[in-house]
């Protein structure tokens, strides 16, 4: 793979005439010495890693590297620096991003053969596919799974309903206090949490917008606010405060998660980042994908893929290019980013190597083969929030399809529909 990725790097040089290719010596810049940096910007746990492998880089190209830790709002000071001329070459970031900083001209299309993209897992490739191009390097995939006390619950169950049938059973006989821990608010209780309930959306034959001839999401078609949308909320309200009590507004992200740890509940719907807090309650566990409803459409999790973008405004892009190219293949790398944070490989060797040292990969990987990408368009933005509000208002009982008309009206107003 490393070798595979340096005579990538090297035949793109010769067809497009990067100024930084080559041995130090044949570089125009090599004079300048350290006076050209890589810049890359990425979270602290993410930064940290990568700093010894840009610094030798860096260092093979006769210039310097610096990694900044970014703590919060990556992309919103990604856009900012970027519009004032103080960015970096790199950013290290998420797929969805894509459509936005495409928008803004803030990322240049990454500059590889299109049989290069497939040493990746598909699910990533197509993330990070935008308008027809490649705009990033993706190096790990997440998305939602299904988390179970085996102590509890020894079986996978194969529908939503019957994970709900035995939650309640196990809650009417004193085992536990509710039968699923499912994030279905924000922190506040006061707005529901879109990307959680996709799964229960989709399996009740939900989406968000269609698909155009290119793969991308294509917001003429907007799905908020049809029969199968309503449909698909009628079977989300049936588990609400007005239904069987299932789900509520006061489940959040981190109590439903402690309800969890604790063996207040015998399922967790979550992502790998409640995986470090499921391993150290000490239970016997297991993960699976998110069951559907019975009868109805698989459960559809988002799908989520860090990646490297190179900046359109970085004043050493061409390193940024190359370094995006040729160091993110590098298995010591792959190895190193997942070791800080246990997060499906995107790369098809550094996923096997991972399945070979850690077997919740397998399980995660799984999960992913059924999800669809996050949308990276623009109109992602109109989403959010009425869909959040139409999540909220059908979990406390409100009736469904005036509650569904009116999120589809408020998407389409924001969408000039």
């Amino acid at each position: 793979m490393r070798r595979h990725l340096a005579l990538l790097a090297g035949a793109i040089c010769l067809s497009l005439g990067l100024s930084a290719c080559g041995s130090t010596g044949s570089s125009p810049h090599a004079a300048a010495g350290s006076n050209r940096t890589l810049v890359i910007w990425a979270d602290q746990k993410r930064a940290d890693v990568l700093r010894p492998f840009a610094e030798a880089f860096a260092a093979k190209k006769g210039a310097r590297a610096e990694v900044v830790a970014i703590a919060e709002n990556q992309q919103e000071e990604f856009v900012k620096a970027s519009q004032e001329g103080r960015g970096p070459d790199v950013m290290v970031g998420a797929h969805d991003w894509i459509g936005n900083l495409v928008q803004n001209e803030l990322i240049d299309p990454i500059e590889v053969l299109d049989n290069r993209m497939g040493d990746y897992v598909d699910v990533a490739r197509r993330a990070v596919t935008y308008q027809g191009k490649f705009y990033a390097i993706p190096y790990a995939v997440e998305s939602l799974v299904l988390f179970r006390n085996t102590a509890l619950a020894p079986d996978a169950p194969r529908s939503f309903d019957e994970l709900v049938a035995t939650g309640e059973s196990l809650r009417k006989a004193g085992k536990v206090s509710q039968a699923v821990g499912y994030t279905v608010s924000s922190p506040d209780g006061q707005s529901g949490d879109t990307y959680h309930m996709y799964p229960l959306f989709s399996s009740g034959g939900g989406y968000l917008f269609g698909t155009d001839s290119q793969g991308d999401s294509d917001p003429s078609d907007m799905g908020v606010g049809t029969p199968a949308s309503v449909a698909a909320f009628e079977k989300i309200a049936a588990l609400g405060e007005k239904g069987s009590g299932v789900l509520r507004n006061s489940y959040n992200s981190d109590n439903s998660a402690a309800a969890f740890t604790s063996g207040k509940t015998p399922f967790l719907v979550s992502g790998p980042w409640r995986l470090a807090d499921v391993r150290s309650a000490g239970m016997n566990y297991a993960i699976s994908p998110v069951p559907g409803f019975a009868g109805k459409e698989p459960a559809r999790s988002f799908v989520g893929v860090q990646s490297f973008f190179v900046s359109s405004k970085g004043k050493n892009k061409d390193l940024g290019q190359q370094f995006v190219l040729s160091t993110l293949g590098n298995l010591d790398l792959a190895d190193a980013l997942f070791k800080a944070e246990p997060r499906m490989p995107a790369l098809k060797d550094a996923l096997d190597h991972a399945r070979q040292t850690d077997p919740d990969v397998t399980a995660f990987e799984q999960a992913a083969k059924n999800g669809v990408p996050l949308p990276s368009i623009p109109q992602m933005s109109a989403i959010w929030g009425p869909f959040n509000t139409l999540i909220h208002q059908t979990i406390k009982g409100d009736p469904v399809p005036p509650a569904v008309a009116a999120a589809g009206k408020a998407i389409k107003d924001q969408l000039g529909h």
